[in-house]
C-alpha cells in the first residue's frame, strides 16, 4: 500500500494505532520484567548508644544555653528623634503656604 495514496484522516488514524501498539508494548514489557527481586529492600537503620545520644544531647543544652545567655543582655533602644515645636510650627506654615498657592492656581493635588 503506498502511504501517499492515503487520505489524512487514514494517516492520523495509522498513527494513533501504531502510538497505541507501542504503548501496549510498553506496558507488557513492564508487566513480565517485573520480578520481586527488583523491589527496594529498605535500609536498615543505624541505632544510636545511650552514651552518644547523651554526649548530643549534652552538647544541644550547651549551645542552648550559650544562646540563652547572650540573648539575655539587651541592646540598647534607639531613641525616636523629636522635631522643635518651632521646626514642626516652621514646617506647617510651609505646607499652608504650598496648599495655598495650588488652590490658587486651581489645583486639586500638588
Amino acid at each position: 500500500m503506498d502511504l501517499l495514496s492515503l487520505a489524512s484522516r487514514q494517516l492520523r488514524r495509522a498513527a494513533d494505532i501504531v502510538d497505541k501498539i507501542e504503548e501496549l508494548k510498553g506496558e507488557l514489557s513492564t508487566i513480565l520484567d517485573s520480578s520481586p527481586s527488583t523491589t527496594a529492600t529498605p535500609k536498615k537503620r543505624r541505632k544510636l548508644s545511650d552514651a552518644g545520644r547523651l554526649a548530643i544531647a549534652a552538647g544541644q543544652k550547651a549551645r542552648w544555653a550559650k544562646q540563652k545567655a547572650k540573648s539575655v543582655v539587651k541592646p540598647a533602644v534607639k531613641k525616636a528623634r523629636t522635631m522643635s515645636a518651632a521646626a514642626r510650627a516652621k514646617i506647617a506654615s510651609a505646607a499652608k503656604t504650598r496648599w495655598a498657592k495650588a488652590k490658587a492656581a486651581g489645583k486639586n493635588s500638588l
